[in-house]
């Protein structure tokens, strides 16, 4: 975890090498694996962040017995997982 952004960001490196940082939202459960949804964190400093990336969400894995966080499957599971986070999220707005 980064100590520049605090304890529900994470610090990710994609295929290419490059470190992004997250801002966890939230997690669910669904057909016994764990889903978490992030939002790519805003660095004042970078002027592409400005861009608007969106929800990111990543599955919790064990591999080796390490709790790893990994891309979906398939489009049709990113669809069903997002929906789901989307109905989430919009409960938890209605009820604030």
């Amino acid at each position: 975890m980064s100590a520049d952004f605090g304890p529900n960001f994470i610090t990710i490196t994609d295929d290419e090498g490059n470190d992004i940082e997250l801002e966890y939202i939230d997690a669910l459960e669904l057909d016994g694996q764990t889903y978490m949804a992030f939002f790519p964190a805003e660095d004042p400093d970078d002027p592409a962040a400005e861009e608007d990336l969106g929800l990111v969400i990543l599955k919790s894995v064990v591999e080796n017995g390490e709790e790893l966080l990994s891309t979906l499957d398939s489009e049709e599971e990113l669809e069903r997982v997002y929906e789901l986070f989307m109905e989430q999220l919009m409960e938890e707005e209605e009820n604030s």
